[in-house]
C-alpha cells in the first residue's frame, strides 16, 4: 500500500513539474510539447474548395472582383456602419457581409502572460490594453484573425452572392430614439435581384437577415440561400495549457442536439477527402428543418438561426488554407419570372448569457458548454444567479455559495473529518506495525487491517465524502469558467476581473497557506519520503492556481478556510483518546 502511494506521489511531482516545464517553454515562444508539429501546409494535398462561389477565397480580404466584371466597370465597394446601443457592425457592400462587429458593453481582457517579464522571465507586470471593446467578426492581416458572417444564392451561374456588388438603400444608420435601425442591399445578376436586409435592434444582440428573391428573368429559377459563418483555426488570445478554451464550430438540432466540432478535424477530413478524390465526412447531421449552426468560443458566440420548418444541409468544409466555414444551404424552391420568395433568419452574435441565448432559439444556451456536469451545473449557475441578484457583487456571491455548499456537505465533510481524526490518532500504532513488519508487506498490511478493524476505523472513510463532493466541485468549475457574467466583475481591492488570475498572486499564495494548514491537520505519513511529498503538493497546486481565473482561485481559498476551521473543531474533539472513546 506504502509503495503504490509513493508511486502515485512521485507520479503527480513528475507531472506537474513536466507542465509548468511545457508552459514555461512555451511562453519563451518554443512550440509546445504536448502539441503536435505544425502542418506542412506546402506539401500536403490540397483538399477540394468549398462549393460556394470560387471567389469568397480572395474575398475574405475583401478584394474579390465582382462576376462579370471584367467587361463592366469596377464596382466601388463601401462598408456602410451600423451603430445600436450595444453592437457596431461594418457591412461591406462589396458581397453584402458583416465584416466587422463590436461590442459596445464588453472590453478586451489584457492577456498579460505569467512566465516572460518581471526579472526577465516573468511578465505577471506587463499591463494589457483594456480601452478596447471586443471585436468578434473581423479580416486582421496582421494577427491571421478571419471571422466572417456571410450569405447570399447558389444553384446557378451568376446569381448574387456574398462576392457580388450590392447597392445600399438610403436610410438611418444609427438607433439614436428609434427602437430598430435597418439597412437595405440590393444586387441584381444572373436573371435574378436579392435584397438583404439587416435589421438591428435595442438592447439586442440578434440580427434579423431577411433575403428577398426575385426572379426578373424569363425562365423560373431555383436557388439555394446559404447562410455560413467562416473562422480561421487559430487558438484564441490568451489561450493557455493552465486555462485553456474551446473556439470552434458548433450545432443544434432536434435529431442529435448540442454537437460540438473541431478545427483540426474539418482539416483532418478536408486532406483525407483529397486523398481519396471523395466528397468530405461530414461527422455531424446533414439535414434537419430545425436548430443552429454557430462558431463558440469563450464567454462569446455567433449562430445563424436559420428559416424553422424548411429543410436545409448543414456542411463543415475548408474554405482555404487555415480557414474553415459551417453552412447551412436552404432550397428556395422553384420561383417563376416576377414572383418573389422570402426567406427570414437570425444571426445573435454577442456574450453566452443564458437570459439572452434561451429566447433566440432552443437548445443555443448550450453553447455555454458545462460538459457531461450539465444537469448539476445549469441548477448550480440558477442559485448563484439568484444570491447575486440579492448581493450585486460576484466575489460575495462566490463566497456565499462556497458557504452553502460547505453546509449542504457538512455531514460528509464531519464523517471525513472524524475519521481522519481517528487516523491520527492510532499514527504511532501503524508506524510501529510498519518497523515490525518492514521486511514482509503482506503482514503489514494484514497487521494494518486489523488495527483499523480494533479500532472501528474506516481506511476509506476520509476519502468518500470527497469522491462524492467531486462532481459537484467539478460542476463549478465549468460554471465559473462559463460565466460570461463574471467577465469583467471585481471583488475587493486588486481583483478587478474575477475571470482573470489574480494580478499579484496573493489569492494562489493564501491557497498555498491553507492547504499547508490543511496537511498539518491530516495524519502524517509513516514514510519520510511520502510526508516531503505531501508538504510540496501544496507549493504544486497553487503555482498551477497562478493561471486560474480569480474567482475560482477564490472559491478554494474559502473552501478550505471553511475546511480548516471544521476540520480543527472535530480534531479537537476526536483526536484524543479520550474522546474518540467517549
Amino acid at each position: 500500500m506504502d509503495i503504490n502511494k509513493r508511486t502515485i506521489l512521485w507520479i503527480v511531482f513528475a507531472v506537474a513539474s513536466f507542465v509548468l516545464w511545457n508552459n514555461w517553454q512555451v511562453s519563451q515562444g518554443h512550440p509546445s510539447m504536448f502539441a503536435p508539429p505544425p502542418a506542412q501546409t506546402a506539401k500536403a494535398p490540397e483538399a477540394k474548395k468549398s462549393d460556394l462561389p470560387a471567389a469568397a477565397v480572395a474575398g475574405v480580404a475583401g478584394a474579390a472582383a465582382v462576376p462579370g466584371a471584367a467587361e463592366a466597370a469596377p464596382f466601388k465597394a463601401e462598408r456602410i456602419t451600423i451603430t445600436t446601443d450595444v453592437v457596431r457592425a461594418d457591412i461591406d457592400t462589396q458581397g453584402g457581409t458583416i465584416k466587422r462587429l463590436e461590442l459596445l458593453k464588453y472590453k478586451e481582457n489584457a492577456h498579460p502572460g505569467w512566465f516572460n517579464g518581471c526579472f526577465g522571465l516573468f511578465k505577471f507586470c506587463q499591463p494589457g490594453d483594456q480601452s478596447q471593446n471586443v471585436v468578434l467578426f473581423d479580416v486582421d492581416a496582421g494577427t491571421g484573425k478571419t471571422y466572417l458572417a456571410r450569405t447570399g444564392l447558389i444553384g446557378a451561374a451568376g446569381l448574387p452572392n456574398h462576392t457580388s456588388g450590392f447597392v445600399a438603400k438610403p436610410g438611418p444608420r444609427m438607433l439614436n430614439d428609434g427602437n430598430q435601425v435597418q439597412l437595405v442591399l440590393e444586387s441584381e445578376s444572373g436573371g435574378v435581384k436579392l435584397t438583404k436586409t439587416f435589421t438591428f435592434k435595442r438592447g439586442d444582440y440578434v440580427i434579423d437577415v431577411r433575403h428577398d428573391v426575385t426572379n426578373t428573368g424569363t425562365a423560373p429559377v431555383s436557388p439555394q440561400l446559404y447562410l455560413q459563418l467562416a473562422h480561421d483555426g487559430n487558438k484564441p488570445a490568451g489561450d493557455s495549457f493552465f486555462n485553456s478554451t474551446y473556439t470552434g464550430p458548433t450545432m443544434y438540432t432536434d435529431e442529435k442536439r448540442y454537437e460540438k466540432l473541431k478545427f483540426d478535424t474539418v482539416e483532418k477530413e478536408a486532406q483525407e477527402a483529397a486523398k481519396t478524390g471523395k466528397p468530405m465526412v461530414q461527422d455531424h447531421v446533414t439535414k434537419a428543418d430545425n436548430g443552429w449552426i454557430a462558431i463558440s468560443q469563450h464567454f462569446f458566440v455567433s449562430a445563424f438561426v436559420p428559416q424553422t420548418k424548411l429543410m436545409h444541409d448543414i456542411t463543415t468544409e475548408k474554405i482555404d488554407t487555415n480557414l474553415y466555414g459551417i453552412s447551412v444551404k436552404q432550397p428556395l424552391g422553384s420561383i417563376a419570372p416576377g414572383a418573389t420568395v422570402s426567406n427570414d433568419a437570425k444571426l445573435f452574435s454577442g456574450p453566452q448569457e443564458a437570459k439572452l441565448l434561451e429566447p433566440v432559439s432552443p437548445g443555443l444556451e448550450l453553447v455555454r458548454d458545462y460538459g457531461w456536469l450539465a444537469m448539476i451545473a445549469k441548477p448550480m449557475f440558477a442559485v448563484i444567479n439568484y444570491i447575486h441578484s440579492l448581493l450585486g457583487n460576484w466575489g460575495w456571491t462566490i463566497i456565499v455559495f462556497t458557504v452553502l455548499i460547505k453546509l449542504l456537505f457538512f455531514p460528509l465533510s464531519a464523517a471525513g473529518y472524524r475519521s481522519m481524526a481517528k487516523v491520527k490518532l492510532v499514527t504511532p500504532k501503524m508506524q510501529a506495525i510498519r518497523e515490525r513488519y518492514k521486511g514482509d508487506p503482506a503482514k503489514m498490511n494484514q497487521a494494518t487491517m486489523e488495527l483499523y478493524k480494533q479500532e472501528k476505523i474506516n481506511p476509506l472513510g476520509g476519502c468518500l465524502p470527497i469522491l462524492v463532493q467531486m462532481p459537484v466541485f467539478i460542476s463549478l468549475y465549468y460554471v465559473l469558467q462559463s460565466a460570461v457574467e463574471i467577465r469583467g466583475a471585481p471583488w475587493v481591492g486588486w481583483i478587478t476581473d474575477l475571470a482573470q488570475h489574480d494580478p499579484y498572486a496573493i489569492l494562489p499564495v493564501l491557497y498555498a497557506i491553507s492547504m499547508f494548514i490543511t496537511t498539518k491537520l491530516n495524519p502524517a505519513p509513516a514514510d519520510p519520503m511520502q510526508a516531503k511529498m505531501m508538504m510540496f503538493m501544496p507549493l504544486a497546486f497553487s503555482v498551477m492556481f497562478f493561471f486560474f481565473p480569480s474567482g475560482l482561485v477564490l472559491y478554494w481559498v474559502v473552501n478550505n478556510v471553511l475546511s480548516i476551521a471544521q476540520q480543527y473543531v472535530i480534531s479537537k474533539k476526536f483526536g484524543t483518546p479520550a474522546a474518540a472513546k467517549a
